[in-house]
């Protein structure tokens, strides 16, 4: 990897760009990038794992109707559901229906392109880029995405938002969610194959 790539030109992705439905949005994401803009510089990655979370999935967020915390779950495709979990971590969703109805795309994994140094400098150690982004808990503690960012239009100009691929599409890999225990056997997992920064057992990134 490139970590000098600091100017790495990208073209932000249009709603009209994404396509309908949970299932087709956690495919379409894969290869394409997130962008993070902070007063330091900017962070760059591919996306390079997904997992689906569609309406009337019982291992969704949204299954159980809208509450304060998953409010933002229900905006139209394209924005940021931003949650706390496990009493440590924070995890990056992307909603991907249409304006009340509760569905989303978690962001599992990303592949740093540019802004490495600025992944919390001094406060995690690992020995490849990859060791910063690979997990979701891990991604957002390294991008520095919280709750702040719940809600955000990541179609729009902003601190957030998604950009065009860069590179050529590589095969898609498909597998069940990890860390669920509700509807586990539901194949709603995508990942780019071959990628070291995939994260989760070997089984599952084959």
């Amino acid at each position: 990897m490139d970590i000098a790539r600091t100017h790495l030109r990208v073209r932000r992705l249009r709603r009209r760009d994404l396509p309908s439905g949970t299932l087709e949005l956690a495919q379409f994401l894969i290869g394409k990038t997130l962008v993070h803009e902070l007063p330091e510089g900017r962070l760059v990655g591919r996306i390079v794992e997904t997992e689906a979370y569609p309406p009337g999935d019982q291992a969704a967020h949204a299954f159980r109707g809208i509450t304060p915390r998953n409010r933002s779950l229900f905006l139209r495709r394209g924005h940021a559901y931003v949650y706390f979990t496990y009493g440590s971590c924070w995890m990056l969703n992307i909603t991907s229906e249409e304006p009340g109805v509760g569905a989303g795309v978690l962001i599992r994994a990303l592949e740093p392109l540019a802004g490495i140094d600025l992944m919390l400098p001094g406060k995690r150690k690992a020995s490849r880029a990859c060791d910063l982004t690979r997990g979701p808990g891990r991604l957002a503690a390294a991008w520095q995405i919280d709750k702040r960012y719940d809600g955000i239009d990541v179609c729009a100009k902003g601190p957030l938002w998604l950009g065009a691929a860069q590179g050529p599409p590589r095969p898609l890999g498909k597998s069940i969610r990890i860390g669920i225990t509700r509807a586990v056997d539901r194949p709603f997992r995508f990942y780019e194959r071959g990628n070291p920064c995939v994260s989760g057992p070997a089984r599952l990134r084959r």
